[in-house]
């Protein structure tokens, strides 16, 4: 059959893997049966059986034809497709048309992609696959035809094999977790595969032992990430006791160093802080896996991946006080060093724009520099930049000068400075934060230093150049959509009013500017960026030193007959 986008040539190296692949025996059955351990979203499913197919920030209404019979707009919605993590929707929803719709889509990618066609065929999506092709082979396989149920084993036992000879060629990171995670998976499963699993879960375990620090982080800084990769190792330490067999000491050290550092980088709304290309994690998918894992809650304060965490009350506040990571891992990365996100019961209010990967090149960039992110940035230039052969790797990237807890008898607090700006205008930036034991004020301040001769030689340069005038510089507060912000107190403050009725005052110490202008939030599974609001302290550095304090205080609590509960978000659009 020939197919009309989807990479319909694909690579003459992947044909011939999957030819290899498909010589010998194939499995007849599992060995037990699956349990389904991919969560869905019940609203996605339902508008893919409606016909709207949204992948990669894409969508495209094609009600008459199925997945594999559109025109991909592009290779990221191509390959996100070709992950199958739409199986988690459809099984979600769970009717009839839903298992016919999945069934389909699934007969028909064999027949259109099984021989190694397609972009599908990489170590990383493979292992996707086949994790969701085995969690849902109940849903999959009941009432299907002899010929469908035999060409699904088929098509399972090529793409084990495939795995378990090009894992290696997965990248380091969260690519070789899900190839590795798969092949186990499929080892365990199928019938005949046994004997990929021991040098499957060796290699897993290597990884885990490899790729998660000391601190329960991963290189890339990016909390969803690091909890992709805590969900595969509970998917396979699960997968493994149901055999029979004993979890592997370094992946069970992996999973009890990643836990606290999980919970320490969750706001008090359970989503993640979103930082370094992440969001805030797929409803529930967190709370499952901590409960999977069976690791004993530990005190999520202090630094973790590089991230400060400050709670109290119904408050908590998560900073960045890392680097921006660099090399392989940095392609992704934000030049958010000192910024900070706040969060009031189960309404975000303070947060950064987000990933504008989904919505195409210009918007990826524009959501990884300073502006974008609730910090101090100096105009026109972000605190850590893109080099010239560096392509999407941030090179010049801030460093981390000083990070120190400060306690108070009033409550917790953080003292951190970097050096972005040390090299282009002489300039450190400092950050000091504290949260009010009731977590009902945060006062904050923001230091634009030049810290040694070096630096206030270089600085006199720059304020030369400029007439004296100064280096223009703003401190954003990038508010949640949510949120309806006013100009108050004749233009002094910012009240914030959330949706749970709690009112918030932001006040300066008066001598920049303040104003309230707008902003976006990027956020996946949305087809453009939600309109919102910024609060913006803007002046010139004009000395050595300058200081800028500020205060968000609550003004008003949730009325006590109202229980915030409500959340009205949508993870698609309807």
């Amino acid at each position: 059959m020939a197919t009309r986008g989807f990479g319909a040539s694909g690579g003459w190296r992947s044909r011939i893997a999957v030819w290899h692949a498909s010589r010998g025996p194939m499995a007849q059955g599992f060995t037990s049966s699956p349990e389904p351990r991919s969560i869905g979203l019940f609203v996605r499913g339902r508008q893919l059986v409606a016909g709207n197919y949204l992948f990669a920030g894409h969508l495209i209404e094609a009600p008459g034809d199925g997945l594999w019979e559109i025109e991909p707009p592009d290779a990221d919605f191509a390959t996100e497709a070709q992950g199958f993590v739409w199986l988690d929707d459809l099984a979600a929803l769970g009717d009839a048309t839903a298992r016919s719709r999945a069934q389909h889509w699934t007969r028909d990618w064999i027949t259109r992609f099984g021989s190694g066609r397609g972009l599908g065929w990489t170590p990383d999506l493979t292992g996707r696959r086949v994790i969701r092709l085995i969690h849902h082979a109940i849903f999959l396989l009941n009432g299907a035809a002899q010929a469908d149920s035999t060409a699904y084993y088929a098509t399972l036992t090529v793409q084990t094999r495939y795995l378990a000879r090009h894992w290696p060629k997965a990248a380091p990171g969260l690519p070789r977790f899900e190839a590795l995670t798969g092949l186990v998976y499929a080892g365990l499963s199928l019938m005949g595969m046994d004997g990929l699993v021991e040098p499957a879960v060796a290699a897993l375990a290597a990884e885990a032992d490899r790729e998660v620090d000391a601190e329960g982080g991963i290189s890339t800084r990016n909390p969803e990430e690091l909890l992709e990769v805590f969900t595969l190792l509970t998917w396979a330490g699960q997968a493994l006791i149901e055999s029979g067999l004993q979890i592997p000491p370094p992946i069970l050290a992996a999973m009890e160093r990643i836990a606290p550092t999980l919970r320490a980088l969750r706001h008090a709304d359970g989503g993640l802080a979103r930082f370094h290309g992440g969001g805030r994690g797929l409803e529930g998918r967190l709370d499952q896996a901590l409960a999977n894992a069976g690791v004993k809650p530990k005190l999520g304060h202090g630094q973790h991946m590089g991230f400060h965490r400050l709670s109290a009350g119904r408050t908590t506040v998560i900073a960045d006080v890392g680097a921006p990571p660099g090399g392989r891992a940095g392609g992704s990365a934000h030049a958010s060093t000192l910024a900070l996100e706040l969060t009031s019961g189960r309404r975000p209010m303070i947060v950064n724009c987000g990933s504008g990967g989904p919505f195409g090149t210009e918007w990826r960039r524009a959501g990884r520099a300073t502006p974008s992110h609730s910090t101090l940035a100096l105009e026109g230039v972000s605190s850590s930049r893109f080099g010239p052969k560096s392509g999407d790797v941030l090179e010049d990237r801030a460093k981390v000068l000083t990070v120190r807890r400060m306690a108070t008898e009033s409550g917790d607090g953080v003292h951190a400075a970097h050096d972005g700006w040390a090299l282009t205008h002489g300039l450190t930036h400092a950050r000091d934060l504290a949260l009010t034991n009731d977590g009902r004020k945060l006062v904050g301040s923001d230091t634009l230093i030049a810290l040694n001769p070096q630096g206030r030689a270089r600085f006199e340069k720059v304020l030369t150049a400029t007439g004296l005038e100064g280096v223009a510089f703003t401190i954003r507060f990038h508010l949640h959509p949510d949120c309806d912000a006013t100009l108050d107190l004749g233009g002094t403050a910012v009240s914030v009013a959330l949706k749970s009725g709690e009112i918030w005052v932001f006040r300066h110490d008066g001598w920049a500017k303040l104003s309230l202008e707008p902003s976006v939030y990027l956020e996946k599974g949305r087809l453009k960026p939600r309109a919102t609001k910024q609060i913006i302290l803007s002046g010139y550095a004009a000395e050595i030193e300058t200081r800028i304090g500020w205060t968000l205080a609550k003004a008003q609590d949730t009325p006590l007959a109202i229980r915030d509960l409500d959340r009205d978000e949508l993870p698609v659009p309807l």
